[in-house]
């Protein structure tokens, strides 16, 4: 493996759009896959402005930015990615059978020398795996959300994850500056687990009544250090991506994860969060969040 192989991600939403720049900002040439070309223009240009704002904090040069956003190429399907890549990483929506299709496509297009990873937060790397005849090339490969900010990846073991392809994917983790920690398979893994239960008790709290949306936020990140409360987590990350985590943790783990009411309400409301500018908090045409609009059920 060297810094010149070729990487796909597949999926330009937030995740993919911060996994594409920090292997581009490593050196690696990246190809960004996604079947919608505006997602892909939002994805370059986002792209785009993380890279210059680390010229503008000194953290990087112009021509270190420049290099950085030549790397990354676009397709709108898998077929235009380099045939020789190395590394592909979905990062699409947390529904299997969607992932075990493209888990198929890239076995069918790519050598078997490559790995196919996952970025999914909480469904079964084993069962994404079965879907194909080389299930030992199928890793989870779990960022957090903004991923130029967050360090850690989750390097998550299926039933049939081959130790070489473990090894080969601590080292690109390592590459793009980030520490890894390593898991057997179980369900939400480890940080999914903890954060859908915080997040879920941070809504029963609210729909209870127990306190604003704005104070159960400052109450996590003053108390305890956190870079942000559940709430305004929960908005960045997406309801929509919550609930189907939460469906599936109580489906395979129990009562403790039953999705909270107000959450499955806001998911029907179409209130997603940040993406569609309304969530727990309401948010202005730059994504930032809108002064005292927290929802206050009762």
């Amino acid at each position: 493996m060297t810094i010149q192989d070729p990487i796909v991600v597949v999926g330009a939403g937030l995740m993919g759009t911060g996994i594409a720049h920090g292997f581009v900002a490593s050196g690696h040439a990246v190809t960004l896959v996604d079947t919608q070309a505006p997602a892909l223009e939002r994805a370059r240009a986002a792209i785009g402005k993380i890279l210059s704002d680390g010229v503008r904090l000194g953290k990087a040069t112009e021509a270190d930015a420049s290099a950085a956003l030549a790397r990354l190429q676009v397709a709108t399907s898998l077929s235009g990615a380099p045939h020789n890549t190395q590394l592909v990483v979905e990062t699409a929506t947390e529904k299997l059978d969607i992932k075990q299709a493209i888990v198929r496509e890239a076995e069918a297009l790519f050598g078997a020398d490559s790995v196919i990873a996952t970025n999914t937060s909480a469904l079964s790397i084993t069962e994404i795996a079965a879907a194909i005849k080389t299930p030992q090339r199928v890793i989870g490969m779990h960022f957090f959300n903004p991923v130029h900010k967050m360090k850690l990846v989750e390097i998550v073991r299926g039933l049939e994850t081959s130790t070489e392809v473990v090894h080969r994917v601590q080292t690109w983790v390592a590459a793009i500056g980030k520490t890894s920690i390593e898991v057997n398979e179980s369900p939400g893994f480890t940080t999914s687990r903890i954060s859908a239960l915080l997040g879920n008790e941070a809504m029963y709290m609210l729909a209870e009544g127990v306190a604003k949306a704005e104070d159960i936020d400052t109450s996590l990140r003053m108390a305890f250090n956190h870079p942000m409360g559940p709430l305004e987590l929960g908005d960045l990350t997406g309801w929509d991506t919550r609930l189907a985590v939460l469906q599936y943790l109580h489906q395979t783990l129990g009562e403790k994860f039953r999705p909270c009411p107000l959450i499955i309400k806001l998911v029907k409301a179409g209130r997603h969060g940040r993406k569609t500018g309304r969530g727990i908090y309401e948010y202005d045409d730059q994504g930032q969040k809108v002064p005292n609009s927290g929802i206050r059920p009762f």
